[in-house]
């Protein structure tokens, strides 16, 4: 039911608003050429929607059944950036997709950011109580008793 494109052309369509979606005809044809090029119409609304060229599957991927990885991928994909464009077209279960990465820029004033800088992170260690007595020259034997 998916290498003819009907639903992958249905899928993009309805991620747009109505009336508006990127495939214009979803033909429902016999015809292998008429199939492919309804996946290949998929997959290029797919990359205008926004997603990375290196994600997208590529039309034989799908035809011939050989790299249904790279598909399912695919369609991961489209649904995280469906649901996190957050624009009331995506209908369906967020739960499904992994959750894409959004930016959390942080301002920090000039006096915050010299106040930083006299720090001394936890991660550095310490060196309270921290002395040389008891150390021997290197190349020196340990004495035991």
């Amino acid at each position: 039911w998916l290498p003819p494109g009907q639903v992958l052309c249905r899928l993009i369509n309805s991620l747009h608003p109505r009336g508006q979606g990127p495939v214009a005809k979803i033909q429902a044809s016999a015809m292998a050429f008429k199939q492919m090029e309804q996946i290949s119409q998929f997959l290029q609304a797919a990359e205008r929607y926004g997603i990375a060229a290196t994600d997208i599957f590529q039309t034989v991927d799908l035809w011939e059944g050989k790299n249904m990885a790279c598909v399912q991928r695919t369609l991961m994909n489209l649904g995280s950036l469906a649901v996190a464009k957050g624009d009331g077209l995506f209908v369906g279960d967020p739960n499904w997709f992994p959750k894409k990465s959004q930016e959390n820029r942080r301002v920090f004033s000039e006096d915050k950011l010299k106040e930083g800088q006299s720090v001394i992170g936890l991660q550095m260690g310490t060196n309270r109580g921290a002395s040389q007595a008891g150390m021997t020259g290197y190349g020196m034997p340990r004495q035991i008793l």
